[in-house]
């Protein structure tokens, strides 16, 4: 771990945690004309270069994840804000970064981060990131930044094709995408141009009768959304699944819930389908389910946050088998497609419908000449907010450095130690791999021995399992899914700076956590087991006295 701070932080007239703080003398305010100073900008930008340079250089310093407790930042910070800046203020306030801000995070990046899903960065992505706050636009319509609008249509259509999409969810194709920050929010995007659809066709009066369907493995944000949109929650269908079934949603049970529902009088408005779910990764059959919907007109959208990537690769074309028939897509690039966080895309087959629903009369002051009569389109118009950030810009940036046969060996190389580490999980007969490995995740779980209990006993013998690996203060950092009352580890490979010995090391941590679990519970066992006996036979010598 770095180093405890020992800079001094010092506020005019301040306390800090109940104690006075030395008042240093004034330092005027940068004037406005020096807010901005490109050589102050060097000077300042060099700085913030060499920082985040020697924290990937010295990744290996840190623990994945840190050993802290609530409130521990607060208390070595001030409670206000300087009223004004101390000499050289930038340059202090790095230091402080670098020794309690860093020391204090879960370092994402880390090569032995294998918990959750990757947030994959580059220097591309990175840079890009930069280069954006640099520019700081604000492109809600075309006037507002006609450049950032049309590198946005541009770029869609660029990684939509690389995905394998369908023409029809492209601009080239009648459709049309949107980069936004998050799944969440596209998720509620496409619902309420559904729900709008919908309530148009059956009268605004019926709202209450609007159904949604999901699986229960569906993400977490998908029934936030449809709360946020109006949904009853009692009306938000989470169809169970099944290990047999690889967790994947049933068409069949669909069928049956859609067919209950309008049986009830309720109006089946919109599923969910998932490629690659958060649990395990587990795909739903886009096609048959759409088969389903077709029936009841309902729009499927197709939340392919984490494997959406892996679309990259033709390999894995697949899994998305009767796309054409949906009605929107998302994926998030910066979880595993090098874009850095946060940055969401978004197809949809009617982009008219987006904006029926989302749109906005411009006032006067966000009209242009220059658009009037054209074929400009407004981005404020797809998305729930106004204020959006050119995230376009770090994605083209990407696309343009790596490539997509770039962007494929990255993905590929992942699924490569994925594939690794479950085949060292299959060969260590004390461990079972739970779910069936799609991408560059490994479900699996420690075998309970039947004297310690058993099946009984195996969820809670991983739980502990995964606190004693991830209390390893040199990695690796894992986590957990509870599927069908069975608990299991995760182990996500997609950090950029992951090689296949930080995969080899992971398991080698893995197995010596396991052992020095088992043995002790042999110890607890055997001294257990003669104490058993001999309760044992006291009872019977009891009942053959009586």
């Amino acid at each position: 771990m770095a180093p405890t701070s020992t800079h001094c932080h010092m506020i005019n007239g301040a306390t800090q945690n109940g104690a006075a703080v030395p008042v240093e003398a004034d330092t005027a305010p940068p004037s406005c004309a020096h807010l901005l100073d490109a050589d102050e900008f060097r000077r300042q930008g060099y700085q913030v270069i060499d920082l985040i340079a020697d924290y990937y250089t010295g990744m290996g310093d840190y623990p994945v994840h840190p050993s802290v407790k609530p409130g521990f930042l607060r208390r070595q910070l001030p409670a206000v804000a300087p009223s004004r800046p101390e000499p050289d203020a930038f340059a202090a306030a790095l230091k402080d970064v670098r020794d309690l801000i860093l020391p204090g995070m879960t370092h994402w990046q880390s090569p032995r981060h294998f918990a959750h899903f990757p947030a994959s960065s580059s220097i591309a992505g990175a840079l890009g990131e930069a280069l954006t706050a640099g520019i700081n636009a604000v492109p809600f319509t075309w006037s507002a930044s006609p450049a950032a609008t049309e590198l946005e249509m541009v770029v869609v259509d660029w990684l939509g094709k690389a995905l394998h999409l369908p023409e029809s969810l492209l601009f080239c194709g009648g459709g049309g995408g949107t980069v936004l920050g998050t799944s969440c929010e596209a998720i509620l995007c496409a619902l309420v141009a559904a729900r709008d659809r919908k309530l148009a066709d059956i009268g605004s009066g019926r709202i209450g009768d609007l159904v949604v369907y999901c699986s229960d493995q569906t993400h977490f944000a998908f029934r936030k959304a449809a709360h946020i949109a109006g949904i009853h929650r009692d009306h938000c269908r989470a169809i169970p699944t099944c290990r047999d079934d690889m967790y994947a949603l049933s068409p069949t049970e669909l069928q049956a819930a859609m067919q209950a529902d309008v049986d009830a009088g309720l109006v089946p408005l919109f599923l969910c389908a998932t490629i690659g779910t958060t649990q395990t990764t587990a795909v739903d059959p886009i096609q048959e389910l759409c088969a389903v919907t077709a029936a009841h007109g309902v729009w499927v959208h197709v939340d392919a946050a984490y494997a959406g990537s892996a679309l990259v690769c033709p390999e894995f074309r697949h899994v998305i088998a009767g796309v054409e028939a949906v009605d929107s897509f998302s994926m998030n690039a910066h979880k595993w497609l090098l874009a850095n966080t946060d940055c969401c895309v978004l197809w949809v087959k009617r982009p008219s419908l987006l904006v029926a629903a989302l749109g906005t009369e411009q006032e006067y002051i966000l009209k242009d000449a220059a658009a009037e009569g054209a074929d400009a389109l407004d981005y404020k118009d797809w998305s729930v907010t106004l204020t959006r950030r050119f995230r376009a810009l770090k994605l083209w940036l990407v696309l343009r450095c790596y490539g997509v046969e770039g962007l494929r060996e990255h993905i590929r190389a992942h699924v490569r130690m994925a594939a690794a580490f479950e085949n060292m999980v299959r060969a260590d007969s004390r461990f079972e791999v739970v779910a069936t490995r799609q991408f560059a995740l490994v479900c699996f779980r420690l075998r309970s021995p039947e004297k310690f209990g058993g099946e009984k006993k195996a969820n809670e013998l991983n739980r502990r399992l995964l606190e004693e690996v991830n209390r390893n203060g040199s990695g690796p950092y894992m986590s957990s899914a509870m599927v069908d009352g069975i608990y299991m580890l995760r182990c996500a490979i997609g950090s950029t700076l992951t090689e296949e010995h930080h995969v080899r090391e992971a398991w080698k941590v893995v197995q010596a956590r396991a052992t020095s679990l088992l043995r002790k519970m042999e110890i607890l066992h055997s001294a257990w087991l003669p104490k058993m006996n001999y309760a044992t036979r006291l009872g019977d010598q009891q009942e053959t006295c009586i």
